[in-house]
């Protein structure tokens, strides 16, 4: 295995990738402590604390890598960019003119891409405002975290605010483009990694908290991590046959091959566009002063049923969504009728892809209860054992996620430059997440 990790300094561009992601993270993770002007951080650090782990604020907290806590220029993390991409990527489906320029090839995808990054900065903004809003609320509770309230400060921290989003996004699209890896994704994973430690030692230093439960927990913790690597790796195999070939006056037989399904094709995607999709309105809804929006707020705390119920039906539904965007059963079927290859038993063309379709929404439907079990560990933790948000199932999910399509990817170069992947000579290679091997985009 050491020789195996070794081979990635004998690659040059695998190497530059690798430490030039591994520098704009170190740079996201700086950024994380640079605070935003006339704010006391220490004082926002304990009104975090006194809500928990399980709160919206820690929610928030969580996947901005702690810079919630510290009222840091990142606040609002990456979020605003993937609750943009969602709009967008719904919208492409429904307004034929986008679909057009989706369908354009380069140019107009770039297109929309611009598209999306106006939407990011505007969302950032509001969701700016309203931050700005409640921090300064918060001197009626007892909490000083403004030091100067009023006008000037609101425009310094939308202005703060939607700059650092800004710039979260440009880190983001720099690693997808120059890194290793998904940069969304690989933001996420480094903040919540970053935030594991303290909230191990939040967990050791709790009251009650026995050496069986510690045990029960860690066993809790291996158990989901292990079927996260099950489930991500496992797929199904579509058995297809190659009609027989004639070179020259020989006749060869047709070879039998198999076509890979991912249970889960769509990968850390479906939770991670879910929680983007309910923060945004509990965030206006936690920080607004209205009476129905906190009813509102009150239903969409991390710990309400109604919340889990609405999380779970999102995930199934980008689940769907996102395989439908990454996997073309049309294509497929096309490229195998093009290559000689049918489905035994299946005529190739028209019902090829259907039944290549129904098979695949099987499934995806198996991957979706998957991924929503996984995500619902969080409630249970919270509620019988108060274990902090970041030992939830929904962190796992993320962190082992990317960690494996990271890991595909750095085997990936290892393997087209003639050597051993990640897992050695005899191990499994690591699958991607459309199936064929490529990685999922978003």
């Amino acid at each position: 295995m050491a020789s195996n990790i070794g081979n990635i300094g004998k690659v040059p561009e695998l190497r530059k990738r690798i430490l030039f992601t591994l520098a704009l993270l170190a740079v996201y993770r700086v950024g994380v402590f640079v605070t935003i002007p006339g704010v006391n951080r220490v004082e926002m650090a304990n009104v975090i604390s006194k809500g928990g782990g399980g709160s919206f604020l820690g929610m928030f907290d969580m996947f901005s890598g702690g810079a919630l806590k510290q009222l840091s220029i990142f606040a609002l993390g990456i979020m605003p960019y993937v609750s943009a991409s969602i709009v967008m990527q719904l919208l492409t489906v429904v307004i034929p003119k986008l679909d057009q320029l989706n369908k354009e090839g380069e140019q107009g995808r770039n297109k929309i891409n611009q598209y999306t990054r106006y939407g990011t900065i505007a969302l950032a903004a509001i969701q700016a405002w309203f931050i700005a809003q409640y921090v300064e609320s918060l001197s009626g509770s007892g909490h000083d975290v403004v030091t100067s309230p009023g006008l000037s400060f609101h425009l310094v921290t939308i202005l703060t605010l939607t700059t650092g989003t800004a710039f979260i996004m440009w880190l983001g699209e720099q690693i997808t483009e120059r890194g290793i890896g998904n940069g969304s994704s690989m933001i996420i994973f480094a903040g919540i990694v970053a935030g594991m430690p303290d909230a191990f030692a939040q967990l050791l230093s709790r009251k009650g908290f026995s050496g069986l439960t510690f045990v029960l927990l860690s066993l809790l913790v291996f158990g989901t991590i292990a079927a996260i690597c099950f489930f991500e790796r496992a797929h199904r195999r579509l058995p297809v046959q190659y009609t027989k070939r004639q070179v020259g006056r020989k006749m060869y037989a047709g070879a039998q091959s198999y076509l890979p399904l991912k249970i889960n094709v769509s990968g850390v995607i479906p939770p991670i566009f879910a929680s983007s999709i309910l923060m945004f309105p509990a965030q206006i809804a936690n920080m607004a002063h209205s009476s129905w929006l906190q009813q509102a707020a009150a239903a969409l705390h991390p710990a309400d049923w109604r919340y889990n119920v609405i999380y779970t039906l999102l995930i199934i539904f980008f689940a769907y969504f996102y395989t439908s965007v990454v996997f073309n059963p049309v294509d497929i079927a096309d490229n195998l009728k093009k290559s000689g290859g049918f489905v035994p038993g299946i005529r190739p063309g028209k019902h090829t892809a259907e039944y290549i379709k129904r098979v695949l929404d099987r499934i995806t439907f198996a991957g979706a209860l998957y991924l929503s079990v996984v995500c619902m560990i969080p409630a249970l933790l919270q509620k019988y054992m108060q274990v902090p948000f970041s030992f939830g199932g929904t962190g796992l999910l993320i962190v082992v996620g990317v960690s494996l399509d990271t890991v595909q990817q750095i085997e990936s170069y290892l393997i087209s430059r003639n050597y051993e992947g990640f897992t050695g000579p005899k191990g499994p290679r690591i699958r991607g997440r459309a199936g064929g091997g490529g990685r999922p985009r978003g």
